[in-house]
């Protein structure tokens, strides 16, 4: 009991001493902390009979709330000390003007890919997702491209380490391996597009290594090339707000298509800037094509009975286009400077106030 009482005269005659709460808070550790004083008599009612736990628990554990509220009290009565301090040297100027409150704006890339989403579902397309971190197969071997394709090749695409069971495995290069998982689990009429972010080995004023596609799809019995050019001809016109654009489609060749074409538009160039929709010049925006027949029967669609097209654009590429944007890494550089620029008010863009 003298030792109980020591102890405790002690430790409340440290809590009387404590003139801040960091004192304070010494105090409560050494009584009260995981090897603190009353915490290893607490600890030693283990060793003890049963009548030494009754007699000596009781006082210990008197002991520890007599502390308990004493501390409490002087931590009251400190922390009104401490307030009452700052309030007497902390001052506010009121005469200071108010702090700048700086509105955010929509990435001319992001509201690119909102009005591309927007004008494809009125047409009724719905929106397919896939992964990044993409397989051969799905890549490639799906899309009727061959070994020796110059895309294959180390320097065009990112090759990540084989799979455990030696799958080759990229970083995805277009959305067109999503059209592959969604023909693969969906039956006919299937009409869809992917925007994604997509990876080439590339950089310059035009292209990056990370940049975005958007891809459609389209499956269904009866399906041509008439539907495929009136599809993207309403696209262009709304997208990039001219009425009759020209448009002409030249033959070219991908591996996933046949017949395949280029799109391009009329344009204008005058002083560096692209004028859509007028003079006698050409500007090439994206390909297209009829589904190749070996990826409909890759993905178990019968070809004899169904027809597809499909097309894919750079979403940087009309961006720079319908905006003006001279140089495609200002993209991704993170200027605000930039941003206020050719950004675009949240308001306007989710009321569709930009196409």
């Amino acid at each position: 009991m003298d030792n109980l009482d020591q102890l405790k005269a002690e430790i409340l005659g440290n809590i009387s001493k404590a003139n801040d709460l960091k004192s304070l808070d010494d105090v409560r550790v050494f009584a009260l902390g995981k090897q603190g004083a009353i915490t290893s008599l607490m600890k030693s009612l283990g060793t003890m009979s049963i009548e030494e736990k009754k007699e000596k628990g009781q006082k210990f554990n008197e002991l520890r709330i007599d502390i308990t509220e004493a501390l409490d009290q002087n931590k009251s009565v400190l922390e009104a000390k401490e307030l009452n301090s700052r309030l007497e040297t902390e001052k506010i100027d009121v005469t200071l003007p108010s702090r700048i409150f700086e509105t955010g704006k929509i990435h001319p890339l992001s509201q690119t890919w909102y009005d591309v989403v927007q004008i494809f579902g009125k047409m009724g397309f719905s929106v397919a997702e896939g992964p990044e971190i993409e397989d051969d197969f799905h890549n490639f071997t799906a899309l009727n491209v061959p070994d020796e394709h110059p895309a294959r090749q180390e320097q065009d695409t990112f090759y990540l380490p084989d799979t455990k069971d030696g799958k080759k495995m990229v970083l995805r290069t277009q959305t067109s391996s999503v059209q592959i998982r969604t023909m693969s689990k969906t039956k006919p009429p299937i009409r869809i597009i992917a925007p994604g972010r997509t990876y080439r080995s590339d950089s310059d004023p035009t292209h990056t290594p990370t940049f975005h596609q958007v891809e459609g799809l389209m499956v269904d019995k009866n399906i041509n090339m008439s539907h495929l050019k009136g599809c993207l001809i309403d696209f262009c016109q709304e997208y990039f707000g001219v009425e009759n654009v020209p448009v002409r489609f030249r033959p070219a060749f991908f591996p996933f298509t046949e017949p395949s074409a280029e799109m391009e538009i009329g344009c204008k160039r005058s002083s560096g800037e692209v004028i859509i929709g007028a003079g006698d010049e050409w500007l090439e925006i994206l390909g297209c094509g009829m589904v190749h027949p070996n990826v409909l029967k890759t993905c178990g669609i019968d070809s004899d009975e169904y027809q597809g097209f499909a097309f894919g654009m750079g979403l940087e590429r009309i961006t720079m286009l319908k905006y003006g944007l001279p140089d495609l890494r200002a993209f991704y550089e993170c200027d605000t400077r930039w941003i206020k620029h050719y950004g675009f008010s949240l308001f306007n863009s989710l009321s569709g106030d930009n196409l």
